[in-house]
């Protein structure tokens, strides 16, 4: 038998929908960034048995009367024992877009494989926008590899979300920006576990700069009159086409 908790607001899924999320300020988007790293935490370093949930998601974050979120739906979970760093399974699960690339690619997953999700939805939570399927007229990159050039160019902000106005710390969007990034970086061990991220979050020192994040792809752009056969090499793992803007 299995007893939850009812949750009044759902799941942090309404956060996509343009209407619904101007109901999460700044302070609750935070609020709920803090909620979520705390618990991931408690799953990874202060349980029992280490817990490697898999799935994390906007879809898996319930949230309370009070907005406070819920890790939830531990149906792909894994423990570890003490001394357990990382394990290889043949049947990869969970959901593209949040899926960390040694994870998708080589079955392999561990503390830094939630790490990477994490780093993912905090993107998300920040932008107001989805990473699977994002689009930009500009570009065609996901939305780590749009969080990655806004930060290659210095303009980290323009990122946020726009149902929030300017009513925003800048100090922490700039900063929650940041520890994002270095969660979703290519490499796990450039990630950091997340007892550093609770004291990056927390504290107002200076951060380290992140590098190139997985699965920084980009679609294939394509001339209006050139043949569907013509190919071109690109950064990521994942390749489609994308037809030229109008």
């Amino acid at each position: 038998m299995l007893i939850y908790e009812y949750m009044p607001n759902k799941s942090l899924d309404f956060i996509f929908d343009q209407m619904q999320s101007m109901v999460l300020n700044w302070p609750k988007r935070i609020a709920i960034i803090n909620g979520i790293t705390r618990g991931l935490l408690y799953l990874h370093q202060d349980s029992r048995l280490r817990i490697i949930h898999r799935d994390l998601k906007a879809d898996n974050i319930l949230l309370d009367n009070e907005m406070s979120p819920k890790i939830s739906d531990f149906g792909m979970a894994r423990s570890f024992g003490e001394n357990d760093t990382e394990a290889n399974t043949k049947r990869v699960v969970g959901t593209f877009g949040y899926m960390s690339p040694e994870y998708a690619s080589d079955g392999v997953y561990s503390v830094k494989s939630d790490v990477f999700s994490f780093g993912v939805l905090m993107l998300e939570i920040v932008s107001g926008k989805r990473n699977r399927g994002f689009n930009h007229p500009d570009h065609c990159f996901n939305l780590l590899g749009h969080a990655w050039i806004l930060h290659m160019k210095g303009r980290p902000l323009e990122l946020i979300d726009a149902s929030l106005g300017e009513a925003y710390n800048q100090s922490e969007v700039l900063r929650a920006l940041n520890v994002g990034l270095l969660c979703v970086q290519s490499n796990p061990d450039d990630r950091p576990n997340m007892s550093s991220v609770v004291l990056m979050l927390g504290s107002e020192g200076a951060l380290p700069q992140p590098k190139e994040p997985g699965f920084f792809t980009q679609r294939i752009m394509m001339e209006a009159n050139s043949s569907l056969s013509r190919m071109a090499a690109f950064s990521g793992f994942n390749s489609f086409w994308c037809l030229p803007q109008p």
